[in-house]
């Protein structure tokens, strides 16, 4: 037998010692890339994926939409448009609306991953500049552990229904922790379980993830569908939620509607901005694009769920449930049957948590930790990084119990994120014309360097499309327990806050795109694709050859793979050549 310590992720007794002394010890080996220049760190998750790598078929995006959109917060979304006073005539047109507009930029960015292969803190380097770039890396990454975190505190409950369902007597555990820390004994145990469960899982390449879409995609539908399905049979009926009328009216109602659409659309800003992370594994780029029409059917559908059993359970329980965890925990009062779907649908539900968690959080804040620290993190010490930031440093039970104000400035920061998905989807399409030198962007001294490695023009766009919310931002974030203000702000302001992404996602593309037309900066334009691992082929315009095939060459795997492997030597006089031209055309950038 293996000693222990020859698995990949123990290290040996004399790398524990080092670790624990020195910080060198944790430096990663300095890989070769085609891309990088000799004197600037990287490795190996940071490069293009490999030809062979580029998995993803039009199934398996289907797939990633059916399992990312089926989860809790997607199911109770509905919820909250109602309780502000719409009626499902509303709440349903906001969510189709809503996901739609998140689903152009999902496509706009996508195929820049598609084509280009590589990921998102890679590719914003193109409008923002080889600098100013790490600004949208760092608030993405905070963003996405932040969520990562409170995804696993809210998941904690499918294990204490999976525990208590089997063991009854576990719901008896006396509490030992103070009221005032958010969480009970009981509910420490269940997440500390959720997450040493979860953290494996987190390390599944991203080439594999199909597995678990394919797992998610039957145990969560299912469920979603039997618990309504029992629901209604239960009630008799759907109940009365569909008779039920708006409270408000006039511009009241109008303003609802921008802000319910709103949310729905800020709920997914993290991922329209980092979608390329995912694309790049895309085997075609044509077939990211189903996901314009399929992710609005998607969540609709789940949140139509969402509705109709909420309004049987007002029926069958006298009070309406929007949690789907607290209709399977009534099911444990039904004797042994009841506690055998109980564990079965928390299961479910605990699956499409970690997928969620895994998709839209963990590779997210993963591929930036990459970026900003690539002597010492790859794709896999990444996603453990993150997970014990975003699980145990942010303390995320007690945010959700407690921190309203953090909560409103979290679910706020789609301000932030709405601007760079647009600047980034505007450079891409209208400016660069889909045309990406791949090389210049690992170059700080190339061509996408621009004026210090901050492109101006970017960043007029992005105080120009933020700075409108601000006040509105401050004003959710003062807003005193009760619902009383504490911030004074113009009734205006607060109208616009409303509908915050979307102003920001048009504002920044206009913007962008005029500062960038009327003030051009020529250096970094080019007329033709340089790709990295991928070589261009003639009359092509989206979809790339195989440089294997080309080369009549085939790259073997090192340990395991996580899709964008060893970078692949493609000449050296080419990238001299390509050197030269970036540092000439640095001379003339604007």
């Amino acid at each position: 037998m293996k000693p222990i310590t020859s698995m990949r992720y123990i290290p040996t007794k004399q790398q524990l010692k080092e670790r624990c002394t020195t910080v060198s010890a944790w430096e990663l080996p300095k890989q070769k890339s085609a891309l990088a220049p000799e004197h600037v760190w990287t490795n190996e998750d940071m490069d293009p994926v490999k030809p062979e790598n580029q998995t993803w078929t039009l199934w398996t995006w289907m797939a990633y939409w059916a399992t990312d959109t089926i989860n809790l917060g997607t199911w109770e979304t509905a919820s909250a448009i109602l309780a502000v006073g719409l009626s499902w005539r509303e709440a349903i047109p906001a969510i189709v609306v809503g996901t739609t507009c998140v689903a152009i930029p999902m496509v706009l960015n996508g195929a820049i991953g598609a084509k280009m292969h590589i990921p998102f803190s890679v590719a914003i380097r193109s409008s923002f500049g080889y600098y100013l770039a790490y600004f949208c890396i760092v608030s993405r990454s905070i963003l996405a552990m932040f969520w990562l975190g409170i995804q696993g505190a809210n998941g904690a409950q499918c294990m204490t229904i999976m525990i208590q369902s089997i063991w009854p007597s576990y719901g008896n555990i006396p509490n030992h922790i103070a009221a005032g820390q958010g969480i009970t004994t009981q509910g420490m145990i269940s997440y500390f379980l959720f997450w040493i469960i979860q953290l494996p899982l987190l390390l599944i390449p991203p080439t594999n993830l199909k597995y678990l879409f394919t797992a998610k995609l039957i145990a969560a539908p299912i469920t979603a569908l039997a618990t309504m399905g029992w629901c209604v049979h239960k009630a008799g009926g759907s109940g009365n939620i569909f008779a039920l009328k708006a409270t408000v009216s006039g511009s009241t109602k109008a303003y609802l509607f921008l802000s319910s659409m709103s949310s729905v659309t800020g709920s997914w800003a993290t991922l329209a901005c980092n979608i390329p992370d995912f694309s790049r594994y895309a085997r075609s780029s044509k077939g990211q694009f189903i996901q314009l029409p399929f992710l609005p059917i998607i969540f609709t559908l789940c949140a139509v769920i969402g509705i109709v059993t909420t309004s049987a359970t007002g029926v069958i329980y006298g009070e309406l449930i929007w949690n789907p965890l607290d209709i399977i925990a009534k099911w444990m009062e039904m004797g042994h049957g009841g506690r055998a779907a109980a564990f079965f649908a928390a299961t479910s539900w605990y699956i499409a948590q970690v997928g969620t968690n895994i998709t839209a959080n963990s590779i997210s804040a993963a591929n930036d930790l990459t970026v900003l620290f690539p002597r010492y993190v790859n794709i896999e010490r990444g996603c453990i990084i993150a997970a014990i930031i975003g699980g145990w440093v942010i303390v995320p039970w007690k945010i959700i119990s407690s921190a309203s104000t953090f909560l409103a400035f979290m679910g706020g920061y789609a301000v932030f994120l709405a601007p760079i998905a647009g600047i980034m989807a505007s450079d891409y399409w209208f400016i660069k014309k889909q045309n990406y030198d791949v090389p210049a962007l690992y170059n700080p001294d190339g061509r996408y360097r621009f004026w210090n490695g901050i492109n101006w023009r970017a960043l007029l766009a992005l105080i120009v499309a933020v700075s409108p919310n601000l006040p509105g931002l401050g004003y959710s974030i003062g807003m005193n327990a009760d619902g009383t203000d504490s911030v004074n702000i113009s009734q205006g302001a607060k109208n616009l806050y409303t509908f915050d992404w979307l102003f920001g996602f048009v504002t920044s593309i206009v913007v962008y795109t005029a500062c960038s037309l009327i003030f051009p900066a020529p250096a970094s334009l080019v007329s033709e694709t340089t790709f990295g691992h991928d070589i261009d082929a003639p009359g092509s315009d989206v979809e790339s050859v195989r440089e294997g095939e080309v080369l009549g060459e085939k790259h073997g795997h090192h340990g395991k793979d996580f899709g964008n492997v060893d970078a692949v030597d493609i000449g050296t006089d080419f990238h001299t050549h390509n050197h030269e031209k970036s540092v000439a055309a640095h001379a003339h950038q604007a």
